[in-house]
């Protein structure tokens, strides 16, 4: 794989949607430094970006991965190639992905985990207040549940970022 190849093509793709390297990274998750090391042949991205930036800029992933558009008849030679080497090369853990797409909900999240913490403090201080001790022993039960909830918010993302597809879209294809 040719990282050079790889990010100007990247480049051409991203100047032909009239994107900034800033707006690229926002809608990807990550800096504009990131997008200039790629361009620049730097580094490559992982195997999800790659399929994040293949959708953004409507080609294939091996197109990306080749640095250039493939005509019909070269693809399936193309795609054999490129596929063998990009799982030789991928350096990122399951794990590694894993954090990165929680890191990224919790971002994307922090106002509404913001507004529980402040309504779970604000009722706790006017339950301490008024006396209200029925109120003070079930709140850390609502405050587990509420945990409970966000956290598997987060993981049905996560898993649908990392393993690319949920439970509840499984169930959904099984009824149609």
């Amino acid at each position: 794989m040719d990282q050079k190849k790889f990010g100007r093509f990247l480049a051409q793709l991203r100047k032909e949607k009239n994107l900034t390297q800033e707006a690229l990274g926002k809608k990807l998750g990550v800096t504009n430094k990131t997008i200039s090391r790629w361009e620049n042949g730097n580094y490559m991205p992982d195997i999800e970006m790659l399929k994040m930036l293949s959708e953004e800029f409507d080609v294939s992933m091996n197109e990306l991965v080749s640095g250039e558009r493939i005509p019909s008849e070269e693809f399936r030679k193309k795609a054999d190639a490129n596929l063998v080497e990009a799982l030789q090369n991928s350096s990122f853990t399951a794990k590694e992905r894993m954090d990165f797409w929680a890191k990224k909900w919790r971002k994307e999240h922090f106002a509404l985990i913001a507004i529980c913490v402040l309504i779970f403090l604000a009722v706790l201080i006017v339950a301490l207040v008024k006396r209200w001790s029925l109120l003070v022993s079930v709140l850390p039960v609502i405050v587990l549940i509420v945990y409970a909830v966000l956290k598997n918010r987060e993981m049905i993302y996560v898993e649908a970022r990392v393993y690319g597809s949920t439970p509840v879209a499984e169930e959904k294809a099984k009824l149609h």
